[in-house]
């Protein structure tokens, strides 16, 4: 970990933790059996290679836990995460699927021994052919569509067209590479239907270019459970292999879940520090451990009261950060219920995405303890995680 973590005794819950060894500071709650659970629910359901995108949480624990369930694949995006990754897992192999590099950024991808690259554009493939990604080195050709079904769309940012995936496919064959398709329907995607849109458009592309691909790469964007629900993973494994009916040869899967993997089996616990009439001041914010809030919504809170008493009928509440800045506002407005007050304690679940590696500690704020729970939720009929 990061931090060591602190373990508690096996009948703690995070509000009997907090109740013995809270101070000010907000704590992220880790429980190792949900990472476990996931994992295995993953490599049961799905019918290929399942690996771990780093960007989600670079934790050296997590990536520890990970490899020690039998994960030996992981997507990294810069020469850091490729270090990381082989400081725990010498043997790891490396998915370098970050589509646009510096030409030092693809040496040191060279040395660290990477197995696939990803490309979008001529002019990056033409740069992996310059700088030394030899013959019979996999090529990942990224494509994109206008897919719905995902908090944001990661097409924005990366992917080809169709029409260029088809010249880079016929390109990347013809120079000698190992030619493979991936993509990314977007973060936290519960929808099957897009995974079979991206399969059937990749399986049309691969037969009018005329290869065949040595893997296909159907990426990230699987669900947690924020909203607390159990996220729909198995219909979206079953639409993958159902879709790959479209090849004339179906490809060997590979998936690179982060958020799908990590993130229920953390939460996040930040005490409030003041309430003003339905406004409540929280100690961490949208510089801190709740970034994500702003793009993709506030996951489901339980408040904790501080002194034990019965929950009252909720109200919408305005949640703030601690720093001066006026944007530290979570979107919307939260239920909660209407005693909250100071010195209770918001637990936001399915925290264990993006939390560690993006939180900043801009104005001072930005500092959490660790402890490791047997459970998360209060609730025994609750999952782990």
């Amino acid at each position: 970990m990061l931090q060591t973590p602190i373990v508690a005794d096996t009948a703690d819950t995070p509000a009997t933790w907090l109740a013995r060894h809270a101070g000010e500071a907000p704590v992220l709650f880790h429980c190792p059996a949900a990472l476990d659970a996931r994992h295995a629910r993953f490599r049961a359901g799905f019918a290929g290679e399942v690996t771990y995108a780093v960007k989600a949480n670079p934790d050296p624990g997590v990536i520890a836990r990970l490899v020690a369930g039998g994960m030996r694949g992981f997507d990294v995006a810069s020469p850091a995460e490729m270090a990381l990754v082989r400081g725990v897992c010498p043997e790891a192999r490396l998915h370098y699927h970050n589509p646009v590099r510096s030409r030092a950024e693809i040496r040191a991808g060279i040395e660290a021994g990477v197995v696939s690259w990803s490309v979008d554009e001529m002019g990056e493939l033409d740069k992996l052919a310059a700088e030394g990604v030899g013959r019979g080195a996999e090529i990942a050709v990224r494509i994109k569509l206008p897919v719905q079904g995902a908090a944001y769309d990661f097409g924005a940012k990366f992917g080809a067209s169709p029409e260029l995936a088809l010249a880079l496919l016929r390109r990347a064959a013809e120079q000698g590479y190992l030619v493979s398709m991936t993509f990314h329907v977007g973060t936290q995607c519960a929808d099957p239907r897009a995974w079979t849109r991206y399969i059937t458009a990749c399986a049309e592309l691969a037969r009018e270019a005329g290869v065949t691909l040595a893997r296909l790469n159907v990426g990230g964007g699987f669900p947690s459970g924020r909203d607390g629900i159990d996220p729909p993973l198995e219909p979206i494994f079953a639409a993958i292999v159902e879709a790959c009916a479209a090849f004339d040869t179906p490809p060997p899967l590979v998936c690179e879940p982060g958020r799908g993997l990590i993130a229920d089996a953390m939460a996040y616990a930040v005490p409030i520090k003041a309430r003003r009439g339905d406004a409540l001041y929280l100690a961490d914010g949208i510089y801190g451990g709740l970034s994500e809030c702003p793009s993709i919504g506030v996951s489901r809170v339980e408040l904790l009261p501080g002194d034990g008493r019965a929950p009252a009928p909720t109200l919408p509440f305005a949640l703030w950060g601690p720093t001066c800045d006026s944007l530290d506002r979570l979107p919307g407005e939260t239920a909660l219920p209407g005693c909250a007050s100071e010195g209770d304690w918001l637990l936001f679940r399915s925290m264990g995405a993006y939390l560690v590696g993006v939180t900043t500690c801009f104005n001072g704020y930005g500092t959490y303890e660790r402890a490791e729970l047997a459970r998360l939720w209060t609730d025994p009929s609750r999952p782990l995680g």
